[in-house]
């Protein structure tokens, strides 16, 4: 199958620090080359693949000081994609909604991941006038707002399982890994550990429009002595910062559409305490991989029955239902019976990977 994935430009693809989007369309290229499928890869030109690479921008807009207008790089990604989009069966868009227009009025085969909350207001209208685009989303909950489009699938992120090491013998503190703003629950995750007098290591990123936050909030927080701040950590770093705490703390209040690092905690065998807030509860299994608590009392009784759950299992769990194969395959479902139904629409019968002529499915990867 010759696929095009479409990633935002950002950061490359994989993220050389934090970026959950582009990690996920990194996993799934690579895993689509495995399999043998023809893949080009819309990304920043300091991406890594092997695939074959068409570069939008020289380098991750993050990355870049003079970048102040980052859909201007897009909607050039954009148009070279649509002169290119005859050369593919299907093109897959994780860039939100601003291909939209085009893509209904291309005659091409298309499916949309949505990565990002759906929520907003903002949504609504977008969700109203394009009902018939196929999406697919990473979770049942970050579909839930918009029930009104065309949802063809529910796909869970995932890794490849060398990604990250099982560690069966943690050191004894708890991680926090993420981004520091207040929907994440830092604010909790430094009071549970002040509460159970554990020692908390805190790996994140402070976006620009949170650093007063930071300066403000967290700043005096993190001086206690029990917390060690760390920074942004890379790729390398994170499967002994995961595996070696006794486990993630996961505090979330906001519907969260999927949290990458829930199953990062899980591949390195470390259980996870959570507030059910978002996908967390399809994710996790409580008293399986996880304690899923309402509130801090609750999180800090948990930490006392973290030797109830096994690490073992949480590796088998992320074996079983996250890795970057399992995701492949099930997108690839999808995209058959994409194709499969464009096919009989244009009276040429089932499509087949001999196939030329490139849609709808209701194939869905269901929780747990």
């Amino acid at each position: 199958m010759k696929i095009a994935q479409v990633a935002p430009l950002h950061e490359s693809v994989p993220p050389k620090l934090y970026g959950g989007t582009e990690r996920v369309v990194h996993n799934l290229t690579e895993e689509l080359v495995r399999k043998g499928h023809e893949v080009t890869l819309y990304a920043s030109g300091d991406s890594t693949t092997s695939a074959r690479l068409r570069p939008c921008c020289d380098e991750a807009l993050r990355m870049n000081p003079e970048c102040q207008n980052t859909v201007v790089h897009h909607v050039l990604m954009l148009e070279r994609l649509f002169q290119d989009a005859r050369e593919y069966d299907i093109i897959h868009f994780h860039v939100d909604y601003i291909h939209f227009p085009l893509l209904r009025r291309l005659d091409v085969a298309g499916l949309t991941t949505f990565h990002w909350r759906l929520d907003l207001p903002d949504f609504l209208p977008i969700a109203c006038e394009f009902r018939e685009l196929p999406v697919t989303s990473i979770s049942f909950s970050q579909r839930r707002p918009l029930p009104q489009m065309n949802w063809v699938g529910n796909v869970y992120h995932g890794l490849p399982p060398e990604s990250l090491r099982y560690e069966p013998k943690p050191e004894g503190y708890l991680a926090f890994l993420g981004r520091l703003s207040p929907e994440k629950g830092i604010e909790e995750a430094v009071e549970i550990a002040k509460r159970t007098r554990m020692p908390l290591k805190i790996a994140a990123k402070i976006n620009d429009f949170e650093r007063d936050y930071y300066e403000d909030i967290l700043r005096p927080l993190f001086r206690h002595s029990l917390v060690e701040f760390l920074g942004e950590i890379d790729d390398s770093q994170k499967s002994g910062f995961l595996g070696n705490a006794s486990a993630l703390l996961f505090p979330i209040k906001w519907p969260e559409p999927f949290g990458l690092v829930m199953i990062e905690a899980l591949a390195c065998g470390t259980p996870v305490i959570a507030f059910p807030n978002g996908s967390v509860p399809e994710v996790l299994r409580h008293g399986v991989s996880a304690w899923i608590v309402d509130d801090v009392d609750r999180a800090v009784d948990a930490v006392g029955c973290l030797g109830m759950l096994s690490r073992r299992r949480c590796r088998a769990e992320f074996e079983r239902r996250f890795t970057s194969e399992v995701m492949a395959e099930n997108y690839l479902r999808i995209y058959e019976r994409i194709l499969s139904q464009r096919q009989q629409r244009a009276g040429g019968g089932k499509w087949t990977r001999s196939s030329k002529l490139p849609g709808n499915t209701t194939f869905s990867q269901r929780p747990h």
